[in-house]
């Protein structure tokens, strides 16, 4: 049946009609929820959601703590993989031991407390220690750890030899010479026993008190030509007694670490228990000029410097596989003394008026080397630059700038974890400097 071109858009029209009116019916429903079964549905869902969120927050929270304690791990065992690399005792590399443990001390110190290890997945404490080398200065540079005694006992042995000629007199010509020459060589030999005791507060303060007794003994050997006689004089002296007392406090300064420098304060006070150049009876009647009135020299070695002084400087330690980079810079005042006098051989007391010595900068470097997991061996050089000693304000008569240089070969031997040995030996490389000095130290933990 064939439709006419007007009837079909009314169908259409129908249709669409129809459709819409069904899809409305549909979709209408028939009966709506009671408001009550709704909203009890919202406060439902919205009370998920909540409990979700702070799950969520939980999960976050835990996240980060997980991480940071990864990071502490990560730093622990960085630590201790570069003791390990040292040899200096520490645990093996798949042990992660608690940050701050001690091993055997070097630059620093020989001997050290090893804690337990600390299980994987707890934090560590937080201060870390600089990695141990040889000990060769006499600063160490690896501190007691919180609650540790380390008693040091030590022995060293220095020898010194130097020439000196002096001319008294005066010339009439270039060539010719009224007068005395003086030819002496003056050689020292000395030993000092030390106790040394240091106690960490806590894992980066430490303080340290030394005990010195000293020997000494000098012979000066002298001829006097032109008078004479081929014979050599020989004026011997020694001495010995209790040395001065020091105290030191040390302090790390910032949390270092594999290829970050660790840098140490420290502050020393030096004491003059020591029995001093003052304090001696000198070979002279009157105060000595021109060797014509007594050999000038004292009858008894002093066992001490006679000043007080306060020295304060900065150590630093640089691990870098696989050695470990070490030094320190210091500065020493002594304080001055006002009235001093000497003893003379007939018990006159000699004025010399107000006296200071010389203050004393000092620098030394040096690198340590890991031969194994308990011997390490060190190699450094260090310099101390004496400024001239005053009297009454002014520069003594015949005081000049001392520069003394040393050149350092040390090694440490670690016995156990609360034993160790430590050897230096040093040779003097300007001629002020002793020729010789060898120092032993056995460090012991408690």
């Amino acid at each position: 049946m064939k439709t006419s071109p007007m009837t079909r858009p009314l169908t259409l029209v129908s249709c669409l009609w129809l459709a819409t009116a069904g899809v409305v019916h549909a979709q209408e429903p028939s009966s709506p929820p009671p408001p009550s079964a709704s909203g009890d549905r919202l406060d439902a869902m919205q009370r998920e959601i909540n409990a979700q969120t702070r799950r969520l927050e939980e999960l976050r929270q835990a996240l980060a703590q997980q991480e940071q304690s990864v990071q502490q791990l990560q730093q622990a065992l960085n630590d201790e993989r570069l003791d390990a690399e040292r040899g200096a005792g520490a645990a093996p590399v798949a042990v992660v031991p608690a940050v701050g443990q001690q091993g055997s001390p070097a630059v620093v110190r020989n001997i050290a407390q090893q804690d337990k290890p600390q299980p994987v997945g707890q934090a560590p404490v937080e201060a870390s220690r600089p990695p141990e080398v040889a000990q060769i200065f006499d600063q160490p540079g690896v501190l007691t750890p919180k609650g540790k005694f380390i008693l040091e006992p030590s022995l060293q042995y220095g020898y010194s030899s130097n020439d000196r000629v002096a001319l008294v007199g005066f010339t009439i010509i270039p060539a010719l010479l009224i007068g005395l020459i003086d030819v002496r060589q003056v050689k020292t030999t000395s030993g000092i026993a030390t106790i040394t005791g240091r106690y960490g507060f806590t894992n980066r303060f430490e303080l340290e008190a030394k005990v010195p007794y000293v020997y000494l003994n000098g012979d000066t050997v002298s001829r006097e030509i032109f008078t004479g006689t081929a014979v050599d004089n020989v004026f011997t002296a020694d001495g010995h007694g209790l040395g001065d007392v020091e105290a030191t406090a040390r302090y790390q300064i910032n949390r270092g670490g594999p290829d970050k420098a660790f840098y140490i304060g420290w502050l020393r006070y030096k004491s003059r228990t020591g029995k001093d150049l003052f304090e001696v009876v000198t070979d002279c009647i009157t105060r000595c000029v021109a060797n014509t009135t007594g050999t000038g020299l004292p009858v008894e070695l002093p066992t001490g410097t006679g000043f007080e002084s306060m020295q304060t400087g900065v150590t630093w330690l640089y691990p870098s596989d696989p050695v470990v980079f070490f030094g320190s810079f210091s500065y020493l005042y002594n304080f001055e003394r006002d009235n001093v006098t000497r003893t003379l051989v007939d018990g006159v007391k000699e004025s010399i008026g107000d006296v200071k010595a010389g203050d004393i900068w000092g620098i030394n470097l040096g690198l340590g080397l890991a031969l194994n997991e308990k011997a390490s061996i060190s190699i450094g050089y260090d310099q101390s630059v004496i400024a001239p000693a005053e009297q009454n304000g002014q520069d003594a008569p015949g005081a000049v700038r001392l520069t003394l240089g040393t050149l350092l070969l040390g090694g440490t031997y670690r016995f156990n974890d609360k034993v160790s040995l430590n050897v230096a030996v040093g040779a003097g490389l300007t001629r002020d400097t002793p020729d010789l000095t060898l120092t032993a130290r056995v460090p012991i933990s408690f």
